[in-house]
């Protein structure tokens, strides 16, 4: 299958190396250096500014989108609507709206559309997902995450601090990720709670989220993120009745990635503990893009799809409503 991959920053680039033998055609940057610097990377790729004409080019069967928020559903639409299957990064819009004409639209052309949320497919979190699924843990209880990093010089006059461009700060940033994975253990949730606020960066944005969120059952997710972390941090606690899995570090200045599973013992006291470390690095990207292939072999919806970013993006419009963001006023 031709790939075309719209927006060549960071994330582009990291989309094309994780293509598991679909081809890379196309390179698109509104910045066409950007677009000509990914192609040159490659064989035989073509490169434009011209994001239109790509989404509808008769070569292209996959389009990922990888530009900024405010970019993420028009060019989505645009392609779902010219037949093509599409990879829309998280948080796939920058509210919950824009996200309707989307879902509509990916139903009435038949297409496969998946959204970005790479962080299920890190290995530490995929075994994690496996012991909740064989019921080690047995019935869960509640889960605790944490997820924050440092900023840098100047990130408060980058784009995400733009709501115009961005839709939101931490909270619609990693915060995304964090909700998606909360969701993938509990379930929906139907009492969301939370502040979103700015302590430290000059942007009209916030720099911190909490969150406190319950499902129908009770189970309860404490979800703090934060981009005035000054070590970056990442941490995952899911609690069960029976058993706890720890998830921390995601490689690189986030640590090693490690899963400490702890299996409560018939006398309780100190539980029996097994740790996995995974220290090869972040190959979440293509094991994700792997199962999008898969998806549209088997023309089946994806495990994370348009109602998970729906979903998400819910939770994050009403933190940030009741926290007094005048953007989502």
């Amino acid at each position: 299958m031709n790939v075309a991959i719209i927006g060549c920053g960071l994330i582009g680039k990291k989309r094309a190396k994780a293509l598991n033998g679909a081809r890379l055609r196309l390179c698109v940057d509104i910045e066409i250096e950007k677009a000509k610097q990914l192609a040159s990377d490659y064989a035989d790729i073509d490169y434009s500014n011209d994001w239109i004409s790509a989404v509808n080019h008769d070569d292209i069967d996959i389009v990922i989108v990888a530009t900024t928020n405010q970019a993420l559903a028009q060019i989505s639409l645009e392609a779902i609507q010219a037949g093509k299957h599409v990879l829309i990064e998280k948080p796939a819009a920058r509210n919950k709206n824009e996200l309707n004409e989307l879902i509509n639209a990916a139903e009435k052309h038949h297409v496969i559309v998946r959204v970005g949320f790479n962080h299920r497919y890190h290995p530490a979190l995929l075994k994690a997902h496996e012991l909740f699924k064989s019921g080690e843990l047995g019935e869960l209880m509640f889960l605790r995450g944490r997820y924050g990093h440092g900023g840098r010089v100047g990130y408060d006059r980058e784009w995400r601090a733009n709501p115009e461009l961005s839709g939101g700060g931490e909270l619609i940033d990693q915060g995304v990720h964090l909700i998606d994975l909360s969701r993938w253990f509990l379930g929906d949730f139907k009492e969301i709670q939370g502040i979103a606020t700015t302590y430290f960066w000059d942007m009209p944005v916030d720099d911190n989220g909490f969150m406190l969120l319950r499902t129908a059952k009770n189970q309860t997710a404490f979800l703090h993120v934060s981009c005035t972390e000054w070590k970056n941090l990442f941490s995952l606690e899911i609690y069960g009745k029976n058993a706890k899995l720890h998830i921390e570090g995601l490689g690189g200045s986030y640590g090693i990635e490690r899963l400490n599973f702890h299996k409560m013992l018939p006398e309780m006291g100190p539980p029996e503990t097994t740790i996995w470390e995974y220290p090869r690095g972040d190959n979440s990207w293509a094991l994700e893009f792997k199962e999008f292939l898969e998806d549209i072999r088997l023309n089946r919806t994806p495990s994370a799809n348009l109602h998970d970013a729906y979903a998400a993006l819910e939770i994050v419009e009403k933190i940030y409503k009741d926290s007094g963001y005048d953007y989502y006023a």
